[in-house]
C-alpha cells in the first residue's frame, strides 16, 4: 500500500464525507433528545441506543465481506459512543450535581464533558495493551513500538490478536473519539492552557495539517473497508479544529440547534443516507460478483 501512487479519489470522498457528517448528526441527534425528551425517557433511550450499538457490532463480526464488516463496527460504535459513554457521563453528571462551566453568563462547557477527563487512566490502560501486547495496523501504534521498543519489538510484540474487522473499527472510532474527547478537555481547561491559549490553537493547527497527511494516503487505499476505517482517524482529527474554532465562535456551530437550522441539517442527513447506502450497495453487489 505505501508504494501505490494511484489516487482513489472516488473511494475516499465518500469515505470522508460519510465519517464526517456522522460528527454533526450525532451531535444534532443528542440535542434534539435533550430538548424533547424528558429526563427519565432521555436517559433510558441513551442505554438503549448503546446497546443497539453493541448489537451491530457484533452482528457484524458474523457477516460476510470487510466493507460490510467496516460498515456495522463503524455505526455500531458511534452509537456505542454516544449511547454508552456521552449518555452515561450526562447522567451521573445529572445525578450527582456537576454544574456546567459558564463564562459571561452562557454554558461553554456542559458538565458530562468536565468530568470526562477522569477517565485518561482507562484510555491509557487500554492504550498500554494496544501497544505492549498486539501487531496491528494503526500507523500511530506501530510507530509508538518502532520508537519504544526497537531491536525488541518483535519479541515483545509476537502476534496480533484474533482479527474481526468489525471489533476492529468498533475500537478505532472509540479510542480515537476518545482521546480526541481528553485532548480537548486539557486544552479547554485553564488550569493547563484554556480555549484561547496559544497552545489550544497549536494542536488545532498541528491536527489539520496531520490530517490532510493522513488524508493524503486516504487516497492510495484502493479498498472500501481500509478507506473507510483510514477515514475515521483522518475525520476525527480533523474534527479536533473544527471544535476548536467552533469553541472559540469563530463560526457557528448550526448542528448545536438543529430544531433552528433544519433545512442544513436535512441536506447533511439525506446526503449521509445516500452515501452509506451507495457502500452497502455496492459492498453487496461485489460479494455476489
Amino acid at each position: 500500500m505505501g508504494n501505490n501512487k494511484k489516487w482513489y479519489i472516488k473511494q475516499t470522498l465518500i469515505s470522508f464525507l460519510v465519517v464526517l457528517f456522522a460528527m454533526p448528526l450525532g451531535h444534532g441527534a443528542m440535542k434534539l433528545m435533550e430538548r424533547f425528551m424528558n429526563e427519565g425517557s432521555l436517559h433510558v433511550a441513551g442505554f438503549m441506543i448503546g446497546l443497539t450499538g453493541l448489537v451491530m457490532v457484533i452482528i457484524g463480526v458474523f457477516v460476510k465481506g470487510d466493507t460490510r464488516q467496516t460498515l456495522w463496527g463503524l455505526f455500531g460504535g458511534l452509537l456505542f459512543w454516544t449511547g454508552w459513554v456521552e449518555f452515561l457521563f450526562m447522567y451521573y453528571a445529572r445525578r450527582y450535581g456537576v454544574q456546567p462551566e459558564i463564562e459571561y453568563g452562557k454554558t461553554v462547557t456542559q458538565p458530562e464533558y468536565l468530568i470526562l477527563p477522569a477517565s485518561f487512566g482507562m484510555w491509557m490502560m487500554t492504550m498500554v495493551m494496544y501497544v505492549f501486547s498486539t501487531k496491528n495496523g494503526c500507523l500511530f501504534i506501530t510507530w509508538v513500538q518502532k520508537v519504544c521498543f526497537r531491536s525488541q519489538r518483535k519479541a515483545i510484540v509476537v502476534q496480533p490478536m484474533t482479527r474481526h474487522t468489525s471489533i476492529v473499527t468498533f475500537m478505532e472510532t472509540n479510542m480515537m473519539l476518545w482521546a480526541s474527547y481528553l485532548l480537548l478537555m486539557f486544552c479547554y481547561d485553564k488550569n493547563f492552557f484554556g480555549d484561547h491559549h496559544p497552545v489550544t490553537f497549536l494542536v488545532g493547527l498541528g491536527c489539520l495539517v496531520g490530517s490532510l497527511f493522513m488524508l493524503e494516503r486516504q487516497l492510495h487505499i484502493a479498498s472500501w473497508g481500509a478507506n473507510i476505517r483510514m477515514a475515521v482517524a483522518t475525520v476525527i482529527v480533523f474534527w479536533t479544529p473544527v471544535e476548536i474554532l467552533g469553541r472559540i465562535n469563530f463560526f457557528k456551530e448550526f448542528w448545536g440547534q438543529p430544531e433552528k437550522y433544519a433545512l442544513p441539517m436535512l441536506i447533511i442527513l439525506l446526503v449521509f443516507i445516500t452515501l452509506g447506502l451507495y457502500l452497502w450497495v455496492t459492498s453487496r453487489s461485489r460479494r455476489a460478483n
